[in-house]
């Protein structure tokens, strides 16, 4: 049976501590209350770039460029219902101090400590992505 391809972004935030910002899914959503990456879904017409920069700044209220968006990895993962593909950016760059617009608990966490929040399951495999890295 098909399924439909699902297109999102995921973006390692690092600070300079090398600390991984992650998130919680608030109530209500798909995955409430496991951690992940922030990002969101791409949009018809916009590039994954486009997207983290604009979800970046609709999630945290943060602002950086593509250029400060370096590719790590990617995530493809079957759900039940779509398939996830899911490029994993690393950003160093950024404006302003994220801060949670959607109501989701945030977090900086070393990668090595990243297992310690439970994760959905196309999340999880790009930590050691991370550790390798940081």
């Amino acid at each position: 049976m098909a399924r439909r391809l699902l297109l999102v972004t995921a973006c390692a935030l690092v600070d300079a501590d090398g600390r991984v910002l992650i998130a919680q899914r608030p109530e209500g959503k798909q995955f409430a209350g496991l951690w992940e990456f922030p990002g969101g879904k791409v949009e018809p017409g916009e590039t994954p770039e486009e997207c983290l920069i604009r979800e970046l700044n609709e999630e945290l209220g943060i602002e950086t460029q593509a250029a400060c968006l370096a590719p790590l990895t990617f995530a493809s993962h079957s759900y039940d219902d779509f398939h996830l593909l899911m490029p994993l950016y690393v950003c160093r760059r950024f404006t302003g101090i994220p801060r949670p617009r959607e109501a989701q608990a945030l977090k900086w966490v070393k990668p090595a400590r990243m297992r310690d929040y439970p994760m959905p399951p196309a999340d999880a495999p790009l930590i050691p992505f991370l550790i390798d890295l940081l």
